[in-house]
């Protein structure tokens, strides 16, 4: 009964469409839950305030306008009438809904009205009445599905479904009351009442993160009690004098790194390390001691890169430090031919290559080591099994290091990387200043454009930034080609500027970014693009605009792009100055705080109107706002697994075979 075709109207094609929603069989529909969920209270638009939530009924009065901004940004714009009075509609990746929304169709919105461009900027858009006081349930969706379509499905599925598996222990369920697991997930997508909504999502929310701390913990008993293949007899000596040899000192903090990682990988005990390092504190030469330490003991380094343009940063970072050793340094990644790739894969075979570096690609099957003892994996947030599992295949048990640019707090990090060991890098190298960062308005852009013009006159160059990639009659977001416009107009064709964004081809993108680096771009225009990965030391200058549009951590990547030299560095963000992240921003240079103030800005929302997919993958579970359900879930789990309960439950003996396999 597993097959989505039992379903009555669920052809081929409506199934593919599920398919798009990773929705392959019947367990997969019955536990794709919505995201939030809407109390219904409909409301009159006359009397709506700005920026209040509403929920009106209204006509559809025009053809809808649609705009692409980006590859993963559209909008579909319309007007309509509600209570006799003509508003605009604006809905963001919706594109699908066109063909629904002819003149004369009567809809419900659901979204936030904005009283001075009479629009209301839509989270939802129904086909059918709602009734006042009743409580919907709202799912993402996918072109070809409406969210009618998909609740009757979900409801059809629902009448006669009876395989559910529930991960929290008999006496767990019991101790906080919690309902069955077939009537959290039926009252999840069909509530009465906000009290419904409560006990499902309490019952959902322990249960996916009670099974996320169950591996986070399991995994560590593991590590604890694994033996290496190989026990390194490494020269504490032979380490100093390489870092004697590097033409910078090192900070304490970068000491402090790699002392753990040292002690790591000379233990008998497999090093599973997180090296948390804000932008620019130098977390890649402590990888290259790493590997360094690894080489000494005669071993191989992959490093993985998340994109081929920090691969081949780090390579030529990585091969000119290396350069007076005998480590052989090379590069793997995609856009090489294949006779190169072939020479590579054969070289690291044989053992001729002693630090590799590229993408995942080198994880894949044709890529096979000689003695991989190290693996440094760079902007990696993932639980890792599933990268074990690619390991173990190779009958491999390396040495794991991570690294990351996006700190987290203490708290969390000792939480959700519980598996793993923790350094953190808050200092900055000697030389590094720290980047000014101020906020303007929209009504000082002539003074920023001066401001630009001093940098470029004293031979530095210039990043500016937007959320948008073309122009939009239905957005006043500034675009990258408003802006390469605007700076033409200005700078009368004295200054070079260019434009990259998402869209370009890959060899088109290269082209753009290796001439800003070389110096024969002034000024690079572009999408956030630019945030990982791209180290231009000549660069001293970052123009965010609407940088209210962005959050913190993406708005302290962008501006770690500039500031990576001993000049002085500044960032411009172009937005309203009462702006409580913008003023964060202002406030601080040090990533760890401005995270902090990320997790306290953001509370924890209200029950109906937010959002409830959390981070990682879970469901409903949100790590930041359900952390007191996490940390309860955690000392639940250390109990569970002390006591050796699991071994009576077949969901948790799945698990345990799973992940013992991998190590």
């Amino acid at each position: 009964m597993e097959n989505l075709s039992v379903i009555k109207g669920l052809g081929p094609k409506s199934i593919a469409h599920l398919n798009n929603l990773n929705i392959y069989n019947i367990s997969d529909l019955v536990n794709y839950y919505p995201y939030k969920h809407n109390l219904i209270v409909l409301d009159d638009i006359k009397n709506c305030a700005d920026k209040q939530n509403v929920i009106i009924e209204c006509i559809v009065d025009s053809v809808p306008l649609t705009r692409r901004f980006r590859a993963n940004m559209s909008s579909l714009t319309f007007r309509a009438v509600s209570n006799r009075k003509m508003i605009a509609v604006m809905i963001f990746n919706r594109v699908f809904l066109k063909t629904h929304l002819k003149p004369g169709t009567y809809i419900t919105v659901i979204g936030k009205y904005d009283a001075l461009k009479n629009t209301v900027i839509a989270s939802d858009i129904k086909f059918e009445r709602l009734k006042t006081g009743s409580i919907e349930s709202v799912y993402h969706l996918t072109s070809g599905v409406t969210s009618k379509q998909l609740k009757k499905y979900i409801n059809e599925a629902l009448s006669f479904y009876d395989n559910y598996v529930d991960y929290i222990p008999n006496y767990l369920n019991e101790k906080y009351g919690f309902i069955s697991k077939k009537e959290a997930v039926n009252l999840i997508h069909n509530p009465q009442n906000e009290s419904d909504v409560k006990k499902s999502l309490l019952k959902l929310k322990y249960e996916e993160l009670f099974e996320f701390m169950f591996k986070i913990n399991y995994l560590k008993e593991i590590n604890k009690a694994s033996k290496t293949e190989y026990i390194r007899n490494v020269d504490i000596n032979e380490i100093n004098d390489f870092i004697r040899s590097l033409p910078f000192e090192l900070t304490a903090d970068q000491n402090k790194a790699i002392k753990d990682i040292y002690d790591d990988m000379t233990s008998d005990k497999r090093m599973n390390r997180l090296l948390q390092g804000d932008v620019g504190s130098g977390k890649t030469i402590v990888s290259v001691i790493a590997a360094y330490i690894n080489h000494l003991s005669k071993h191989q380094t992959a490093l993985m890169a998340p994109t081929e343009v920090l691969a081949v940063q780090h390579y030529e970072t990585i091969k000119n430090t290396l350069a007076s050793t005998n480590i052989r340094v090379e590069l793997l990644i995609g856009s090489m031919k294949k006779k190169e790739k072939d020479d590579i894969t054969e070289k690291l075979k044989d053992g001729k290559i002693d630090f590799i570096i590229g993408t995942h690609a080198l994880l894949s099957d044709n890529v096979e080591f000689k003695n991989l003892g190290l693996v440094i994996t760079d902007e990696q947030h993932r639980f890792g099994v599933n990268q074990r599992a690619l390991l173990r295949n190779k009958g491999l048990l390396p040495d794991t290091l991570y690294m990351s640019a996006t700190p987290i707090p203490r708290t969390f990090a000792l939480t959700i990387y519980g598996d793993m060991d923790i350094s953190n890098i808050k200092t900055k190298p000697k030389g590094r200043k720290d980047i000014k960062t101020i906020v303007k308005s929209e009504k000082e852009m002539i003074e920023v454009y001066e401001m630009i013009k001093n940098e470029i006159d004293n031979h530095h160059q210039v990043y500016v930034v937007s959320p948008l990639i073309e122009d939009s009659e239905v957005s006043d977001l500034t675009t990258v080609n408003e802006i390469k416009r605007n700076i033409d107009l200005y700078f009368k064709g004295s200054v070079k500027s260019a434009i990259m964004h998402g869209k370009l081809s890959k060899n088109d993108k290269d082209k753009i970014m290796n001439d800003f680096k070389e110096g024969k771009t002034d000024i690079l225009i572009s999408t956030t693009v630019i945030e990982v990965g791209i180290d231009v030391k000549n660069a001293t200058m970052m123009v965010i605009h609407d940088a209210g549009m962005f959050g913190l951590a993406t708005l302290h990547q962008l501006r770690g792009r500039i500031g990576r030299n001993s000049y002085d560095s500044t960032c411009i963000l172009i937005g309203d100055k009462n702006n409580s992240r913008l003023k964060v921003m202002c406030e601080s240079n040090d990533g760890f705080y401005i995270t902090e103030k990320d997790f306290e800005m953001r509370g924890e929302g209200d029950l109906f109107g937010v959002k409830q997919s959390g981070d990682m993958t879970f469901k409903v579970a949100n790590i930041k706002s359900d952390f007191k359900i996490l940390l309860q879930a955690r000392d639940d789990v250390k109990e569970f697994i002390k006591s050796k309960d699991y071994l009576n439950y077949d969901c948790y003996n799945d698990f345990v075979k799973s992940l013992e396999s991998i190590d």
